[in-house]
């Protein structure tokens, strides 16, 4: 079935799982600016990213480990209070760039109740950022606060928190 002259091969990140060509289209199709939210084994990353025929653009961006270079985080920036705080940072970075809504794609990752992706999303629409949602998806406030962990963690959530957003807490 692979030969002959009507065969044709479809695109490589669509071959090797990374890219969902329809989702994306749709996503493109908004006309709003993308939240892209990556996480890894032991980092999340979130960038808002705008759309261009050249290629898309990076506005802004930031990382799990921006905590601990930045706020002198020393928790896991793989549980679900850092990945509030890294949405955090990157919803203010982007408010202060002069986004002020966005679409969130989540990519090839499952869409699960509660998870840390979710997580992100509430860090994002606490620094003022908007974003269609279901309000089901979001992780209750005490697993965002790190309750479920450590009191420790709570007390530093709530300390980051309050540097990242200028001394008003929600």
């Amino acid at each position: 079935m692979s030969q002959g002259p009507r065969y044709r091969i479809q695109l490589r990140r669509r071959r090797e799982g990374i890219t969902d060509y329809r989702h994306r289209l749709a996503l493109l199709k908004s006309g709003e600016h993308r939240i892209v939210v990556r996480r890894s084994l032991k980092n999340i990353r979130v960038q808002f990213i705008a759309y261009s025929e050249q290629g898309d653009r990076v506005i802004t961006s930031a990382k799990g480990s921006d905590l601990v270079t930045q706020y002198k985080w020393n928790h896991s920036l793989s549980s679900t209070p850092a990945a509030y705080l890294t949405g955090l940072l990157a919803g203010s970075k982007a408010k202060k760039a002069g986004i002020s809504s966005g679409v969130l794609d989540i990519g090839r990752q499952v869409p699960v109740k509660g998870s840390k992706v979710f997580a992100t999303l509430q860090g994002i629409l606490d620094a003022g950022i908007s974003c269609p949602h279901g309000e089901g998806m979001i992780p209750d406030e005490e697993r965002l606060l790190g309750k479920h962990i450590d009191a420790k963690i709570e007390k530093d959530v709530t300390s980051i928190k309050n540097k990242i957003t200028g001394g008003d807490s929600k």
